[in-house]
């Protein structure tokens, strides 16, 4: 939603008497994760071990990536009760040829609050999709925002999901998606889709094996293991180096790979290498370049640049 519309949204909401807010909640740029260890069990040995995976291999054609952006807007109160505004989009973007283009996208807003807070909203919200909050006794404002924050998680999600879903019924082509794939039993059973987890708040070992975890050396692998939690969407994974940690960060180059179950060791090698040509020039203007490849960036910069950036209005 473009700033203007933002602000005649909020001048709609203060004539049916709500109180417009100027404050962009905390979790305004993106997911929020909660950090936890989660034991993983090994598939590959006995013992986490390190595992080099050679040079570099471009991955063949076609290729595509898959990627959402979100982002949050506090609107306004009904008396305390905030309600809340998000975009949410996810596209996909598939290269052949050394050519990348957009094959599948959707954009959606949506706004978030309690249901006596959206009733009060009124008409100001025509035409929006609107999400009702779980209503719990003496709701809390910031409380409001952190559920209003969860939903739009799930949200996005559900969207990436679809996509990569219709990105499948249209090409048997290899998809690389930004994030797990154990939201979805079909993206976790499907032998050409790979998951790449930038985010560690989740572990999956602890004690001295944690610290093997996460001294991988550059351009190896984990062995491979499976997360003992999800026994709905079973998936196989490893973490991989993309650059050197010395001198810098544990987490500095490191993402988790994930894989439909029953992927062998040899396979393992084969797609860590054509991960590691994926990998995002240094000069990308992004705090995660470390960990971000190319196609992914391509699919973020593209979604990013057709929404107008919402600004406090």
């Amino acid at each position: 939603m473009n700033p203007n519309s933002l602000i005649r949204l909020r001048r709609a909401l203060a004539l049916r008497g709500l109180t417009p807010a100027s404050v962009v909640p905390d979790a305004s740029g993106g997911r929020t994760d909660e950090a936890t260890i989660r034991p993983a069990r090994l598939v590959e040995g006995t013992l986490l071990e390190w595992k080099p995976i050679g040079a570099a291999e471009r991955w063949p054609d076609p290729l595509a990536f898959l990627d959402g952006v979100q982002r949050t807007e506090l609107l306004g109160y009904s008396a305390h009760s905030p309600i809340v505004l998000a975009d949410i989009a996810a596209a996909v973007r598939e290269r052949t040829a050394r050519r990348l283009r957009t094959v599948v996208e959707e954009r959606r807003t949506l706004v978030l609050g309690r249901p006596d807070a959206l009733l009060a909203a009124g008409d100001a919200l025509r035409g929006l999709t609107v999400l009702s909050l779980p209503v719990e006794e003496d709701g809390h404002p910031a409380a409001d925002v952190v559920q209003a924050a969860r939903l739009v998680d799930r949200a996005r999600g559900a969207l990436e999901v679809s996509l990569a879903l219709r990105y499948r019924a249209r090409s048997p082509g290899w998809l690389v998606v930004d994030g797990g794939l154990t939201e979805s039993p079909e993206l976790a059973a499907d032998s050409r889709m790979v998951g790449v987890v930038k985010s560690h708040a989740t572990l999956p070992f602890d004690g001295a094996d944690l610290d093997r975890y996460l001294r991988l050396p550059h351009g190896h692998r984990s062995s491979l293991f499976t997360p003992v939690t999800r026994s709905l969407t079973p998936v196989y994974s490893w973490a991989l180096r993309l650059w050197s940690w010395e001198g810098k960060d544990l987490f500095h180059g490191l993402i988790r790979v994930e894989v439909a179950p029953g992927c062998s060791p040899d396979d393992a090698d084969r797609l860590s290498r054509w991960l590691l040509s994926e990998r995002a020039p240094l000069s990308a203007p992004d705090g995660r370049w470390d960990r971000l490849l190319y196609g992914v960036h391509s699919v973020e910069t593209y979604l990013r640049a057709g929404t107008t950036a919402l600004k406090r209005g």
